[in-house]
């Protein structure tokens, strides 16, 4: 009996040797790619973050291609990729045994194809819902009839023209409705922020007649994140994300800002939300507008595409300038955030 009772006590206090080791992020911010070294070269993403909020410890996790970063503040910082692959390495970071992820909160951050019909380069859009735009039955737009305004259209569909029956067989979800509730905390803490702007963005935007929201100067908006793996451009793919998003959040949605990762962080960490290894209610989708997903007038949708971002610039200092006062909120407030999201 005493033999057992000393195994036991060992295997307690072990046990509560390695929960008070464990690594508990209060804030991780993903941004998708950096360009260079983190810190001191032409910025992606990341560099702001990094400099900014001196995330200046690192940590090398198996699975992710880019070492994480931190502060002495519980903000973690995580590039996480690019496409849908990026998933994969937020299931790696979340399923290393070092972490204890139940309290953390998600600021998910980056650059977008923003809609001219919804803002402009330099803006930022809070999102309430994330679509997955890439799972479809699609035809060259050529071969599509006459009366299809594009060659893609959900599974189970006939044509795009009318509400597909979405087969029992077919991936779900296709959108992802955040917590109404951080949304709304989020947007009210930053709708004010002053936004950079800058000659080339402001050159850029006039082109854009006919389309008030992308000729006004940039703000922060409710707007929601259209993914997909690939990187498609013009007016008609547009008005296919626009159908897309009402589509599949029952006519809630408004595609605002377009990217190629969303889904695939969304998808991860709803997963690792059913294994109880994070917070869905926690994950904040924030994007920025560094060029937008059609031409202005007089230029092709090929030209457009491959144009140099006008925005790049105002699009960084927006991704930081909007969401850095939301992470700063929740590591002062930790006692109470800890605890339950704001907003409720």
């Amino acid at each position: 009996m005493a033999s057992f009772r000393c195994l036991l006590l060992l295997f307690l206090s072990t046990a509560a040797l390695a929960a008070a080791d464990l690594i508990r992020p209060k804030v991780i911010v993903v941004a998708t790619f950096e360009i260079g070294a983190d810190t001191g070269d032409k910025p992606g993403e990341f560099q702001y973050w990094a400099e900014r909020e001196k995330l200046t410890g690192t940590l090398t996790v198996p699975g992710l291609d880019h070492p994480v970063r931190f502060n002495d503040q519980g903000v973690y910082g995580v590039v996480s990729g690019t496409t849908v692959r990026c998933g994969l390495q937020i299931m790696a970071l979340c399923l290393d045994p070092r972490f204890d992820l139940s309290q953390t909160y998600w600021l998910i951050n980056g650059i977008a194809g923003v809609s001219p019909h919804a803002g402009t380069e330099g803006s930022a859009a809070w999102a309430r819902h994330v679509i997955d735009g890439d799972i479809a039955y699609e035809i060259d737009t050529k071969e599509a009839p006459a009366d299809w305004p594009y060659g893609i259209m959900a599974l189970g569909n006939k044509t795009p023209l009318t509400p597909p029956v979405i087969p029992d067989w077919a991936p779900k979800p296709m959108a992802w409705t955040l917590n109404p509730a951080l949304v709304d905390w989020a947007y009210n803490l930053t709708k004010n922020v002053e936004l950079h702007d800058d000659a080339a963005a402001k050159a850029h935007r006039a082109l854009y007649v006919g389309f008030p929201a992308a000729l006004a100067e940039p703000k922060v908006f409710l707007g929601d994140s259209f993914a997909s793996c690939r990187y498609w451009h013009g007016a008609r793919m547009q008005q296919w994300a626009d159908d897309w998003t009402k589509l599949y959040t029952k006519g809630k949605g408004s595609a605002a800002m377009t990217n190629m990762e969303d889904h695939g962080i969304a998808n991860a960490l709803t997963r690792l939300d059913a294994l109880k290894r994070v917070d869905f209610s926690r994950v904040l989708f924030l994007r920025t507008g560094s060029n937008f997903s059609m031409p202005p007038a007089g230029q092709t949708a090929a030209e457009s595409m491959v144009a140099e971002y006008a925005g790049m610039i105002p699009s960084l200092e927006a991704a930081y300038r909007v969401g850095s006062p939301v992470v700063h909120a929740l590591v002062k407030d930790w006692a109470k955030y800890s605890v339950a999201p704001p907003g409720r």
